[in-house]
């Protein structure tokens, strides 16, 4: 990392370390930790493309308050997160779910916080919550949760989903996964999506915006090559395990996802707050990625996503 040695690192809080690492590749490990503020001054934030506001619905999470989540992500310089709504998992009413998150993000968002509504496109009228997520709430794009709305995405409502939001140039994002299925309440049975089936979706909607939610781990899966070697569909790093894992897996040399990911397909994303935001933050940060790979992975990514660059 730059001269930083793994130890001086773990000693040091996030941000005395993380800053400098970007505001200069000569500093070393104890000016980090003398002149943090300084080293500060220049360096950009993060875009955090995962997170949620309000209740999960199995248990309480620590930061659930957007206040208290807003203060958790500015303590580690994110200066905006994509905000889904936890709600929207279970509830079936979702224009009122899209509805309160908009206006949280609104009224209580602190400009940090842009929300992504939800579509089942199964259910009935989907296409008119698709129509009032773009012009009435003003999202940027839409969270997917196939697996907890119970539909593969193989289905040809999600084709027609794809299709309609590309149209109003919304990004798409789907949740692979919300936990480890290992520890799912008894009466939920919801295994990480499939999503080999993008494929041919990505084949007829060559200019869709998808995002894969906690979705590395599918990479790992028969079938999941060619989400990789034939189309653009991009990741965060919310759910990606094991120590320079993110640098791994820019080399291809990850130990269970042989798949070769460039660095311009990884988005910075926490699952905050059922993850530590921290958690991701120190899997960015101890990976040994050159100044331009983390610029790209904070937040260049994503902006060129959202098509602001």
């Amino acid at each position: 990392m730059n001269g930083m040695i793994r130890r001086d690192f773990l000693k040091a809080s996030v941000p005395a370390v993380a800053m400098p690492l970007l505001a200069s590749q000569a500093c070393d490990a104890h000016a980090a930790e003398a002149e943090p503020a300084a080293a500060a001054a220049g360096t950009p934030g993060i875009v955090d493309t995962n997170v949620h506001l309000f209740d999960w619905p199995f248990r309480s999470l620590k930061y659930r308050g957007t206040a208290e989540l807003i203060a958790k992500l500015r303590k580690h310089r994110v200066t905006e997160a994509w905000a889904g709504s936890f709600e929207a998992v279970l509830h079936k009413n979702l224009d009122a779910t899209n509805a309160r998150l908009a206006e949280e993000c609104r009224s209580r968002g602190d400009g940090l916080l842009l929300p992504f509504g939800s579509v089942n496109p199964v259910w009935p009228d989907w296409e008119e919550d698709l129509r009032r997520c773009h012009e009435e709430y003003k999202m940027s794009g839409l969270r997917l949760y196939p697996n907890y709305h119970n539909y593969r995405l193989d289905r040809p409502e999600v084709l027609q989903l794809v299709g309609r939001a590309t149209e109003r140039r919304l990004i798409v994002q789907i949740a692979v996964e919300m936990e480890d299925e290992r520890v799912h309440h008894p009466v939920i049975n919801t295994p990480p999506v499939d999503a080999a089936p993008l494929v041919d979706i990505l084949k007829q909607v060559p200019t869709a915006r998808i995002q894969l939610l906690n979705g590395l781990t599918a990479l790992s899966r028969a079938k999941a090559s060619g989400l990789v070697q034939e189309t653009h569909v991009v990741f965060d790093i919310a759910n990606l395990e094991g120590t320079g894992a993110v640098g791994r897996l820019i080399d291809g040399k990850h130990w269970s996802i042989r798949s070769q990911v460039s660095v311009g397909r990884l988005l910075f994303g926490s699952h905050a707050p059922f993850f530590p935001s921290e958690a991701a933050v120190l899997r960015l940060f101890e990976s040994p990625l050159e100044r331009e790979q983390l610029l790209a992975i904070m937040q260049g990514n994503a902006r060129r996503l959202l098509g602001r660059s």
